[in-house]
């Protein structure tokens, strides 16, 4: 789903790019005109990833909890992403309701949005180490 928004937000800066650049059939907008236009599309592509990050948060829940419960990884990846989804919801509702404040709240959710890096590096570096096969669960694999 933030990929399709990702991808819908392409019309926003489009939209943007032509009323700056201006087709013909926009001669009629007078320099200021046009101006405010493109700024209304370029805050609306901002207001739109505002609202992506409450789904970029909502994801980072179930995925938390299954990679706290499956033991393949450490627990503390699975409780940082958990964080980093709480950040991601916290900053979109800031985005939303106080503006003034998501320069501030970004700053101090930094440390919690490294849970998706966190998880990246340790799958490339480490791996995940699946549970080992009893000694009957690789006999009867190798009787196959």
């Amino acid at each position: 789903m933030p990929a399709l928004i990702d991808f819908v937000g392409v019309v926003s800066d489009a939209g943007a790019l032509m009323v700056v650049g201006g087709p013909d059939f926009l001669s009629v907008f007078d320099k200021p005109q046009r101006d405010a236009l493109a700024m209304l599309f370029l805050r609306l592509r901002d207001h739109q990833n505002t609202a992506a990050q409450l789904l970029w948060g909502l994801w980072l829940f179930p995925l938390g909890i299954l990679v706290y419960r499956s033991r393949f990884l450490p627990r503390f990846v699975g409780v940082w992403l958990i964080i980093n989804g709480f950040a991601y919801v916290i900053m979109s509702f800031t985005g939303l309701l106080l503006p003034q404040y998501l320069d501030k709240v970004f700053i101090i959710a930094q440390p919690a949005l490294l849970g998706e890096i966190v998880l990246t590096l340790w799958l490339v570096i480490k791996g995940a180490k699946p549970p080992a096969l009893d000694a009957t669960g690789s006999s009867s694999a190798t009787a196959w």
